[in-house]
């Protein structure tokens, strides 16, 4: 059975997109998050209620030891499941200005999203590279683009993961792997709960939000068939952002 990861899919965009890989490609889903067992749970049953199947995978991205004795060893136990879809979405932040950033805000930032991605990827790519098919998608952020004031951390973890993204594409596309990120704009979700929207929505041609369910048909189609010739690539979606 072929199986989708998507880290921190206990809300949000994470969550849009695991409905999504279970409602389109009848992926069998392991929703990974760290720690609201409520949120993650809840998930989970709408993939089941929805006709999908899956199970919940509780382990911290940035911890490698926690990535290889959870997600490690469930690949090894289930030797009747092949992980073919990764989305690399768990992510926080610690905005403020970089006179005041303490390097704990720092590290926490750059951990969970640049080296959690790392963690997980490179568990999850030896079984892609032995079965040579594998699609990995990377939430990325127009602030790794275009940085993003009063988030030093965020952007500088972002824009990481983007040039990670680039790298490992030209590596693997010979083993029929495609390694995409995707660069959400301002998408309506906990992590855009306390801006001011009012303002923001000013800076969008669209002058809106995005939802996260509009991440989720786009990172839908980079785990299909009919992605297969793009790799490597940086899709905006920002209502008319662009850096």
């Amino acid at each position: 059975m072929n199986v989708a990861l998507v880290t921190g899919a206990s809300r949000g965009i994470g969550k849009a997109i695991a409905k999504q890989l279970s409602k389109d490609h009848g992926l069998y889903i392991l929703v990974n998050y760290v720690s609201n067992d409520k949120a993650a749970q809840e998930t989970l049953d709408e993939i089941v209620s929805a006709g999908g199947v899956g199970e919940l995978l509780k382990f911290a991205v940035e911890d490698r030891q926690s990535v290889e004795d959870v997600l490690g060893k469930w690949m090894a136990a289930n030797t009747d499941k092949t992980i073919t879809v990764l989305v690399n979405n768990a992510g926080i932040t610690r905005d403020g200005l970089f006179m005041f950033m303490t390097e704990n805000d720092w590290d926490a930032v750059m951990n969970v999203s640049a080296k959690g991605a790392f963690n997980v990827t490179q568990v999850v790519l030896k079984s892609m590279l032995r079965k040579r098919f594998g699609r990995v998608v990377n939430i990325v952020s127009l602030s790794g683009l275009k940085g993003v004031p009063g988030q030093y951390n965020y952007s500088a973890a972002k824009g990481a993961v983007i040039a990670a993204t680039k790298s490992l594409a030209q590596e693997v596309a010979k083993r029929n792997i495609t390694v995409n990120a995707i660069a959400p704009g301002f998408i309506t979700s906990d992590m855009t709960a306390n801006l001011p929207q009012d303002e923001l929505k000013k800076l969008v041609p669209m002058e809106r939000f995005g939802e996260p369910e509009e991440v989720a048909h786009l990172a839908s189609f980079l785990a299909s068939s009919k992605s297969a010739y793009i790799t490597g690539e940086v899709i905006n979606i920002n209502g008319g952002i662009y850096s």
